[in-house]
């Protein structure tokens, strides 16, 4: 009895290694707690005015702090605030480069200028995440390079492609209907006002910022992600890119279909439009917040249970041949 009891718990234990052995390594993590600029490359298209700042306190404009944040410092991204031109930025983490079966997650707030819900002037405006880019080309709506695998999400739902998906195969991004695109209706699947969205929408802004912005009034309609927290993922496995939010898939790119300059990973914003907001306010509060980046890796399906079955036969193995020899 006591034989079988230390093989019982020898096998536990194995198994327990071997789950340990298994569970995703954390190949970057960022949360901008300090200033890391030095660390990071701005790729901006050159055509209009940008503004980046890698240590951003966004509790400047009333936003609090991302969910398990210890501060309010995060990237803080805008564009087109007054040079009128459609255009756009990206910025990647310098010298970074991931491969295999992997996962990018990120908190994003998207923040336009009131009033809430409608929007304001200029405020159809794009936020974006990618991977797969070289790390030194701008992405953006509009680039004529699109070595990458991009999404992007509108600030205020204002458009009709209010998610969309970017690639060497798409670079003015995939139409609508496209199976690609995870909402299950054809006609307008990229659309915020898609049923498939409903479960985003009817946030406010925060206190403060209204208390610092007396227009920023009003509510999200429905299918917009803007003035909350919001958990963006991208995983990338076996071979498939796929951008959820808040554990919703937006949408699926095969990546042997498309074209990849690199390894690293992007967040971009840029404007829709080939004009500039007339709000005063513009360069504050038209902005995408990233905060909490975490590049990690997955383990292959089935490695951990299938090593657990293979320990669990040799140790039955081992019992059976001293039974054996009773």
């Amino acid at each position: 009895m006591k034989r079988n009891l230390t093989l019982a718990t020898s096998a536990a234990a194995l198994v327990v290694a071997l789950a340990a052995s298994g569970q995703a390594a954390t190949l970057y993590s960022q949360n901008f707690d300090v200033d890391d600029t030095a660390n990071w490359t701005v790729n901006d298209s050159g055509l209009s005015d940008i503004g980046v700042d890698f240590f951003y306190d966004y509790s400047a404009i009333g936003v609090p702090a991302a969910p398990g944040g210890a501060s309010t410092t995060g990237l803080k991204m805008t564009a087109n605030n007054s040079g009128g031109v459609f255009s756009g930025f990206s910025v990647s983490p310098t010298g970074q480069s991931f491969s295999g079966n992997y996962r990018v997650e990120f908190d994003v707030w998207q923040n336009y200028v009131g009033p809430v819900g409608p929007g304001g002037s200029g405020t159809t405006q794009l936020s974006m995440f990618g991977v797969g880019t070289a790390g030194n080309v701008p992405v953006w709506a509009g680039g004529s390079t699109s070595e990458n695998v991009a999404f992007g999400v509108t600030l205020d739902g204002g458009s009709a492609s209010d998610y969309r998906a970017y690639s060497s195969a798409a670079p003015t991004s995939y139409v609508g209907g496209d199976p690609v695109y995870l909402a299950p209706s054809t006609a307008g699947n990229r659309n915020g006002s898609d049923a498939y969205y409903s479960g985003f929408g009817g946030a406010s802004a925060p206190g403060d910022q209204v208390t610092l912005f007396p227009a920023q009034t009003g509510t999200t309609d429905a299918g917009e992600i803007a003035f909350t927290w919001a958990h963006g993922a991208i995983d990338i496995i076996n071979n498939f890119a796929t951008f959820s939010i808040d554990g919703l898939p937006i949408a699926k790119v095969d990546l042997s279909t498309v074209t990849l300059g690199g390894g690293n990973i992007l967040f971009g914003h840029g404007d829709t439009n080939g004009s500039s907001s007339s709000d005063p306010n513009d360069s504050l509060l038209n902005v995408t917040l990233i905060d909490n980046v975490v590049v990690t890796s997955v383990p292959e399906p089935g490695s951990v249970s299938l090593s657990a079955i293979a320990a669990f036969g040799a140790i039955a193995a081992i019992r059976r041949r001293r039974s054996a020899r009773r």
